[in-house]
């Protein structure tokens, strides 16, 4: 059995918690759809890819980080309500089945034409905050890792305070809760679903942007990252999003 040190458990440890808050967002995304429209969605990690690849053409085009951020997340969200108008509101009463179908087909739709634009060449985006990784207790943590668990903590608090503080959270949440309840209340489920779209493709944006300084960015990169989010979904309950949290940084 290895001897571990340690410091050597608090590497493990660290980066864990980075790469499991990536897991964590995706799983969020997957979860806030599932709760509201009952549709399992296996396009979730396309949003991560797209996010991460907007980011990096954004940056090439001598967008400031932050602006090439931001502007990166409201192309991915703008893109999930429209794949959402497109794909799923005229069919929104189909069988689970035939709905979790169709989120294959976009999935593969988007990656194949993320290739055609792009390529197969991998891309890079530099780090947050350039410069030597910290040393924390003799573990070694790059300074990107530091900024992807900020990053998740903040969207945390950014999601919750829009749930619990918001009247739009708060229609969100009543139609996870009950469709038809919430219709009774005017709260239109296909404009919940639309928000939940976007919302969802935003959540995935962010860890596609946050992590792409540590992995080349390419077409492909969302397929593992959301198989992954769709575990930590599940091992949280699939309609909690504390669980898909939790989930995330069992994974």
């Amino acid at each position: 059995m290895p001897d571990y040190a340690f410091s050597d458990y608090l590497q493990f440890v660290l980066s864990g918690l980075s790469t499991g808050s990536i897991y964590a967002l995706v799983a969020l995304g997957i979860v806030i759809i599932y709760s509201v429209t009952g549709i399992i969605n296996l396009a979730q990690g396309e949003y991560t890819m797209l996010g991460a690849m907007f980011a990096v053409i954004f940056y090439g085009w001598g967008f400031p980080l932050l602006l090439a951020f931001v502007a990166s997340i409201l192309v991915v969200v703008f893109i999930g309500l429209v794949i959402e108008r497109l794909t799923v509101n005229p069919v929104r009463t189909a069988s689970p089945v035939t709905l979790i179908i169709i989120t294959v087909g976009v999935s593969i739709i988007v990656r194949g034409v993320a290739l055609l634009i792009w390529g197969a060449t991998p891309y890079s985006l530099p780090e947050f905050t350039p410069g030597a990784p910290l040393n924390i207790l003799d573990a070694v943590v790059s300074r990107q890792r530091l900024w992807i668990v900020a990053a998740t903590v903040m969207v945390l608090g950014l999601l919750y305070y829009l749930l619990e503080r918001t009247l739009l959270g708060k229609a969100l949440r009543a139609c996870s809760i009950n469709q038809l309840a919430a219709s009774f209340m005017g709260i239109g489920a296909g404009q919940m679903s639309l928000f939940a779209f976007g919302l969802s493709a935003g959540l995935g944006a962010v860890a596609g942007i946050v992590i792409a300084p540590l992995t080349l960015v390419s077409y492909n990169m969302g397929l593992m990252l959301g198989l992954k989010g769709f575990v930590a979904a599940v091992i949280g309950g699939l309609v909690s999003a504390p669980g898909a949290v939790i989930g995330g940084l069992l994974l």
